[in-house]
Protein backbone atom coordinates (compact mmCIF):
# COMPACT_ATOMS: atom_id res chain seq x y z
CA UNK A 1 0.00 0.00 0.00
CA UNK A 2 1.22 3.63 -0.32
CA UNK A 3 -0.29 6.41 1.42
CA UNK A 4 -0.42 9.83 0.79
CA UNK A 5 -0.06 12.40 3.73
CA UNK A 6 -1.32 16.14 2.93
CA UNK A 7 1.49 16.71 0.65
CA UNK A 8 2.10 20.20 -1.38
CA UNK A 9 4.25 20.45 -4.60
CA UNK A 10 5.75 24.02 -5.74
CA UNK A 11 7.50 25.36 -8.61
CA UNK A 12 8.46 28.89 -8.75
CA UNK A 13 6.09 29.88 -6.16
CA UNK A 14 3.55 28.15 -7.78
CA UNK A 15 1.45 25.58 -5.86
CA UNK A 16 0.89 22.34 -7.92
CA UNK A 17 -0.76 19.92 -5.57
CA UNK A 18 -2.37 21.63 -2.32
CA UNK A 19 -2.75 19.09 0.71
CA UNK A 20 -3.40 16.09 -1.46
CA UNK A 21 -4.13 12.62 0.79
CA UNK A 22 -4.88 9.11 -0.64
CA UNK A 23 -4.60 5.54 0.12
CA UNK A 24 -3.48 3.50 -3.09
CA UNK A 25 -4.60 -0.09 -2.34
CA UNK A 26 -2.63 -3.33 -2.41
CA UNK A 27 -4.57 -5.98 -5.30
CA UNK A 28 -6.21 -2.73 -6.79
CA UNK A 29 -6.22 -0.93 -9.99
CA UNK A 30 -5.71 2.88 -8.31
CA UNK A 31 -6.31 5.44 -11.15
CA UNK A 32 -5.58 9.40 -10.80
CA UNK A 33 -7.40 11.30 -13.38
CA UNK A 34 -7.85 15.31 -14.46
CA UNK A 35 -7.54 17.56 -17.41
CA UNK A 36 -4.24 18.32 -18.49
CA UNK A 37 -2.19 20.76 -15.70
CA UNK A 38 -4.81 19.39 -12.67
CA UNK A 39 -1.17 18.00 -11.25
CA UNK A 40 -1.49 14.23 -11.67
CA UNK A 41 1.78 13.77 -13.29
CA UNK A 42 3.13 15.98 -10.99
CA UNK A 43 1.72 13.33 -7.79
CA UNK A 44 2.79 10.48 -10.31
CA UNK A 45 6.46 11.65 -9.93
CA UNK A 46 6.19 12.26 -6.40
CA UNK A 47 5.31 8.75 -5.70
CA UNK A 48 7.98 7.75 -8.18
CA UNK A 49 10.47 10.02 -6.04
CA UNK A 50 11.42 12.34 -9.00
CA UNK A 51 9.74 14.97 -7.14
CA UNK A 52 10.18 16.10 -3.47
CA UNK A 53 7.02 17.19 -1.70
CA UNK A 54 8.10 20.82 -0.01
CA UNK A 55 5.16 19.73 3.12
CA UNK A 56 3.83 15.88 3.56
CA UNK A 57 4.76 12.67 3.62
CA UNK A 58 4.28 9.45 1.33
CA UNK A 59 4.64 6.36 2.73
CA UNK A 60 5.56 2.63 1.04
CA UNK A 61 3.79 -0.06 3.38
CA UNK A 62 4.61 2.14 6.56
CA UNK A 63 8.35 3.37 5.50
CA UNK A 64 8.82 6.90 4.55
CA UNK A 65 9.88 8.31 1.37
CA UNK A 66 10.79 11.88 2.14
CA UNK A 67 12.80 9.83 4.82
CA UNK A 68 14.76 7.62 2.93
CA UNK A 69 18.39 7.03 2.63
CA UNK A 70 19.69 6.88 -0.34
CA UNK A 71 20.55 3.08 0.14
CA UNK A 72 16.97 3.16 1.17
CA UNK A 73 15.66 4.13 -1.88
CA UNK A 74 17.71 2.22 -4.23
CA UNK A 75 16.04 -0.99 -2.43
CA UNK A 76 12.61 0.88 -2.82
CA UNK A 77 12.86 1.74 -6.61
CA UNK A 78 13.79 -1.84 -7.15
CA UNK A 79 10.58 -2.63 -6.10
CA UNK A 80 8.47 -0.46 -8.31
CA UNK A 81 7.74 -1.56 -12.13
CA UNK A 82 7.12 1.10 -14.68
CA UNK A 83 5.41 1.16 -17.48
CA UNK A 84 5.79 4.60 -19.68
CA UNK A 85 3.68 6.93 -21.56
CA UNK A 86 5.28 5.78 -24.97
CA UNK A 87 6.31 2.36 -24.08
CA UNK A 88 10.01 3.64 -23.92
CA UNK A 89 11.46 0.28 -25.20
CA UNK A 90 14.88 0.45 -26.70
CA UNK A 91 14.65 0.01 -30.11
CA UNK A 92 18.29 -1.87 -30.49
CA UNK A 93 17.13 -4.03 -28.55
CA UNK A 94 14.80 -7.03 -29.10
CA UNK A 95 11.66 -8.21 -27.23
CA UNK A 96 13.35 -10.55 -25.06
CA UNK A 97 16.44 -8.25 -24.21
CA UNK A 98 14.39 -5.62 -23.68
CA UNK A 99 12.71 -7.70 -20.95
CA UNK A 100 15.80 -9.14 -19.50
CA UNK A 101 17.46 -5.65 -19.15
CA UNK A 102 16.61 -4.55 -15.42
CA UNK A 103 17.49 -8.04 -14.44
CA UNK A 104 20.91 -7.97 -16.11
CA UNK A 105 21.13 -4.56 -14.48
CA UNK A 106 19.61 -4.67 -10.59
CA UNK A 107 20.42 -8.96 -10.36
CA UNK A 108 22.90 -11.40 -9.52
CA UNK A 109 20.68 -13.71 -11.56
CA UNK A 110 22.98 -16.43 -14.06
CA UNK A 111 21.86 -15.84 -17.71
CA UNK A 112 19.53 -18.88 -17.50
CA UNK A 113 17.54 -17.53 -14.67
CA UNK A 114 17.10 -14.17 -16.74
CA UNK A 115 16.21 -16.38 -19.70
CA UNK A 116 13.69 -18.14 -18.05
CA UNK A 117 12.33 -15.56 -16.01
CA UNK A 118 11.99 -13.07 -19.04
CA UNK A 119 9.93 -16.35 -21.23
CA UNK A 120 7.34 -16.60 -18.24
CA UNK A 121 6.50 -12.97 -18.42
CA UNK A 122 6.47 -13.23 -22.37
CA UNK A 123 3.75 -15.98 -22.19
CA UNK A 124 2.14 -14.12 -19.53
CA UNK A 125 1.49 -11.02 -21.64
CA UNK A 126 0.43 -13.27 -24.80
CA UNK A 127 3.92 -12.65 -26.53
CA UNK A 128 5.07 -16.08 -27.12
CA UNK A 129 6.74 -16.60 -30.14
CA UNK A 130 8.03 -12.49 -30.57
CA UNK A 131 11.18 -12.81 -28.33
CA UNK A 132 13.22 -12.29 -31.40
CA UNK A 133 11.14 -9.69 -32.76
CA UNK A 134 12.15 -5.97 -32.82
CA UNK A 135 10.31 -2.53 -31.74
CA UNK A 136 9.61 -1.42 -35.11
CA UNK A 137 8.42 -5.08 -35.96
CA UNK A 138 5.52 -4.84 -33.16
CA UNK A 139 2.17 -2.83 -33.50
CA UNK A 140 2.11 -0.04 -30.55
CA UNK A 141 -0.44 -2.54 -28.22
CA UNK A 142 2.60 -5.28 -28.71
CA UNK A 143 4.81 -2.23 -27.66
CA UNK A 144 2.70 -1.57 -24.79
CA UNK A 145 2.56 -5.69 -23.95
CA UNK A 146 6.55 -5.57 -23.97
CA UNK A 147 6.48 -2.35 -21.74
CA UNK A 148 4.46 -4.31 -19.10
CA UNK A 149 6.43 -7.49 -19.26
CA UNK A 150 9.64 -5.47 -18.38
CA UNK A 151 7.97 -3.38 -15.43
CA UNK A 152 6.87 -7.10 -14.08
CA UNK A 153 9.80 -9.06 -15.17
CA UNK A 154 11.24 -8.28 -11.56
CA UNK A 155 8.16 -9.15 -9.27
CA UNK A 156 7.87 -5.86 -8.44
CA UNK A 157 5.72 -4.97 -5.16
CA UNK A 158 4.37 -1.59 -6.86
CA UNK A 159 3.45 -0.88 -10.94
CA UNK A 160 2.87 2.67 -11.70
CA UNK A 161 1.46 3.28 -15.25
CA UNK A 162 1.79 6.72 -17.05
CA UNK A 163 -1.20 7.13 -19.65
CA UNK A 164 -0.38 3.23 -20.38
CA UNK A 165 -3.16 3.49 -23.21
CA UNK A 166 -1.80 6.70 -24.86
CA UNK A 167 -1.81 5.87 -28.81
CA UNK A 168 -3.95 3.10 -29.17
CA UNK A 169 -7.31 2.66 -30.49
CA UNK A 170 -10.00 1.49 -28.38
CA UNK A 171 -10.23 -2.89 -28.91
CA UNK A 172 -6.23 -2.27 -27.80
CA UNK A 173 -6.80 -0.69 -24.95
CA UNK A 174 -9.76 -2.55 -23.23
CA UNK A 175 -7.02 -5.41 -23.85
CA UNK A 176 -3.99 -3.31 -22.09
CA UNK A 177 -6.46 -2.53 -18.97
CA UNK A 178 -7.76 -5.91 -18.82
CA UNK A 179 -3.97 -6.95 -18.59
CA UNK A 180 -2.66 -4.45 -16.39
CA UNK A 181 -5.85 -5.78 -14.00
CA UNK A 182 -5.14 -9.41 -14.34
CA UNK A 183 -2.08 -8.76 -13.14
CA UNK A 184 -2.53 -6.79 -10.69
CA UNK A 185 -4.96 -9.23 -9.15
CA UNK A 186 -2.19 -12.15 -9.77
CA UNK A 187 0.73 -10.31 -8.13
CA UNK A 188 -1.13 -8.77 -5.71
CA UNK A 189 0.64 -5.75 -6.68
CA UNK A 190 -0.23 -1.99 -5.76
CA UNK A 191 -0.91 -0.24 -9.00
CA UNK A 192 -1.15 3.59 -9.77
CA UNK A 193 -2.32 4.35 -13.27
CA UNK A 194 -2.41 8.05 -13.90
CA UNK A 195 -4.64 8.14 -17.30
CA UNK A 196 -7.42 10.51 -18.77
CA UNK A 197 -9.18 7.64 -20.41
CA UNK A 198 -12.51 7.40 -19.90
CA UNK A 199 -13.29 3.80 -20.32
CA UNK A 200 -10.75 2.86 -18.26
CA UNK A 201 -11.93 4.34 -15.61
CA UNK A 202 -15.43 2.50 -16.21
CA UNK A 203 -13.88 -0.46 -16.43
CA UNK A 204 -10.63 -1.08 -13.89
CA UNK A 205 -11.25 2.07 -11.78
CA UNK A 206 -11.56 0.15 -8.27
CA UNK A 207 -9.97 3.39 -6.69
CA UNK A 208 -10.01 6.75 -8.48
CA UNK A 209 -8.50 9.90 -7.11
CA UNK A 210 -10.11 13.04 -9.18
CA UNK A 211 -7.81 16.26 -9.38
CA UNK A 212 -8.60 19.61 -10.64
CA UNK A 213 -5.90 22.62 -10.14
CA UNK A 214 -3.42 20.55 -7.66
CA UNK A 215 -6.81 19.74 -5.35
CA UNK A 216 -8.12 16.21 -5.05
CA UNK A 217 -11.70 17.23 -5.85
CA UNK A 218 -13.05 13.62 -5.41
CA UNK A 219 -12.52 10.16 -4.49
CA UNK A 220 -14.22 6.94 -4.64
CA UNK A 221 -14.84 3.84 -6.87
CA UNK A 222 -16.15 2.89 -10.35
CA UNK A 223 -19.25 1.91 -8.76
CA UNK A 224 -19.89 5.49 -7.31
CA UNK A 225 -19.21 7.69 -10.48
CA UNK A 226 -23.02 7.71 -10.93
CA UNK A 227 -23.79 8.14 -7.22
CA UNK A 228 -21.86 11.24 -7.27
CA UNK A 229 -23.07 15.05 -6.85
CA UNK A 230 -19.97 16.49 -7.42
CA UNK A 231 -19.92 19.35 -9.88
CA UNK A 232 -16.31 19.52 -11.04
CA UNK A 233 -16.03 15.80 -11.34
CA UNK A 234 -20.02 15.44 -13.40
CA UNK A 235 -18.39 18.20 -15.52
CA UNK A 236 -15.19 16.05 -16.28
CA UNK A 237 -16.89 12.73 -16.35
CA UNK A 238 -19.55 13.87 -18.22
CA UNK A 239 -18.44 15.70 -20.83
CA UNK A 240 -18.92 12.61 -22.73
CA UNK A 241 -22.20 12.66 -24.24
CA UNK A 242 -22.79 9.00 -23.98
CA UNK A 243 -22.09 9.14 -20.35
CA UNK A 244 -24.55 12.12 -19.75
CA UNK A 245 -27.13 10.03 -21.02
CA UNK A 246 -26.61 6.85 -19.17
CA UNK A 247 -26.28 8.93 -16.11
CA UNK A 248 -29.61 10.75 -17.08
CA UNK A 249 -31.38 7.43 -17.19
CA UNK A 250 -30.15 5.98 -14.40
CA UNK A 251 -31.20 9.02 -12.55
CA UNK A 252 -34.82 8.95 -14.27
CA UNK A 253 -35.66 4.88 -13.01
Amino acid sequence: MIKVNSIYKLFDRTTVLKNISAEFEKGKTNLIIGQSGSGKTVLLKCLLGLHTPEKGKIFFDNNSLTDMKEKERRKLRQEMGIVFQGSALFDSMSVEENIMFPMKMFTNKNDDEILDRANEVIKRVNLTNSNDKMPSELSGGMQKRVAIARAIVMNPKFLFCDEPNSGLDPKTSILIDNLINEITKEYNITTVINTHDMNSVMEIGENIIFLQNGIKEWEGSNQDIFKTENKSFIDFVYSSEILKKARKALKNK
